[in-house]
């Protein structure tokens, strides 16, 4: 199967390079090149195959995203040159991730399953379900960790540690409400419900930014909005539309990135399924399906379009 593991560019004028879980950055000065990579991570650990049309699927949804929401933040993306490539400025990033959570799903729901009440410093009443609407968006941040697992934390650690200032922080949490607001708009376009996502920013000159991607299943939950409250009346699963459903098969096969625990074997027809699901993702957030990457030549394509994006000033 055709897939994009990783790129081993070497450019010119490049001055730095950075292979995260799934994204392999070039960086040129004060301006970047992003490849979003077909590898997918679970758990903080990455996943020894790589999902066909990933890639692509998380850039196009990521910069449909940027410029759905530039009015209320600035953000880091300048051109999308080609399927799988992004470039824009490079940001010194915040070293916090802001998830913001509209529904008790996932790693939130799994804590307060297990008896806690506070998440990340918030506070959460008793009674709640699975998947149950929270009274309000509630935000929840998480270290931004290089290697190794990300770890929750409160505003007040954030601020007493010294990670972001008070007002720097206060910004932060203005724009991802607003963020979350209007992807919530975007998404109920859609018949989709934005039950969970994070954001990450960064400062240059003084501005912040918006960086990475926003509102693709990478970084984000959804739910199908249509039979969401029949479901959840009947203590049903929910349809839903995010990398959850690759964590669960993990979880399945006794993986949950632990010490000791052994990655359950990705068949061709799990990869397949996975992908496919990108691919499902991708038409219900655009409404039109994914015009498909050809893949015979991916890694020149890409080198070349890193080259012309960076070179056109």
């Amino acid at each position: 199967m055709n897939a994009l593991k990783e790129t081993n560019f070497t450019f010119s004028n490049q001055t730095g390079f950075y292979r995260g879980k799934v994204r392999d950055i070039y960086y040129f000065g004060n301006r970047m090149a992003m490849v979003a990579s077909d590898r997918i991570s679970a758990f903080d650990v990455i996943l020894p195959k790589a999902i066909p049309y990933k890639g692509q699927v998380l850039n196009q949804i990521a910069t449909r995203n940027l410029e759905a929401t530039s009015d209320i933040c600035p953000n880091w993306l300048e051109a999308t040159p080609d399927p799988n490539v992004a470039i824009g400025i490079t940001c010194e990033t915040y070293p916090v991730e802001m998830v913001i959570r509209g529904y008790l799903a996932g790693h939130a729901w799994r804590e307060y399953r297990d008896g806690k009440r506070s998440v990340c410093g918030v506070e959460l009443p008793d009674g709640l379900k699975e998947n149950d609407k929270l009274p309000q968006p509630i935000i929840t941040p998480t270290t931004k960790a290089h290697e190794g697992h990300d770890e929750d934390i409160s505003r007040g650690q954030i601020i007493a540690k010294g990670l972001v200032s008070e007002a720097e922080y206060l910004q932060l949490e203005n724009y991802t409400k607003r963020l979350f607001e209007r992807g919530t708009e975007l998404a109920k376009e859609r018949g989709l419900i934005l039950v969970d996502t994070k954001y990450e920013f960064g400062k240059l000159d003084g501005t912040i930014y918006l960086i990475d991607e926003i509102h693709t299943p990478d970084s984000s939950r959804y739910f199908y909005l249509e039979g969401y409250e029949e479901r959840q009346q009947k203590g049903e699963p929910q349809k839903q539309l995010s990398k959850e459903f690759v964590r669960q098969w993990l979880i399945a096969n006794g993986f949950q990135g632990k010490d000791g625990q052994k990655i359950p074997e990705m068949t061709d027809e799990v990869v397949n399924s996975i992908s496919d699901r990108y691919l499902e993702l991708y038409e219900k957030v655009t409404g039109e399906p994914l015009d498909k990457q050809d893949y015979s030549q991916v890694n020149e394509r890409i080198k070349n379009s890193i080259i012309k994006g960076i070179n056109k000033q």
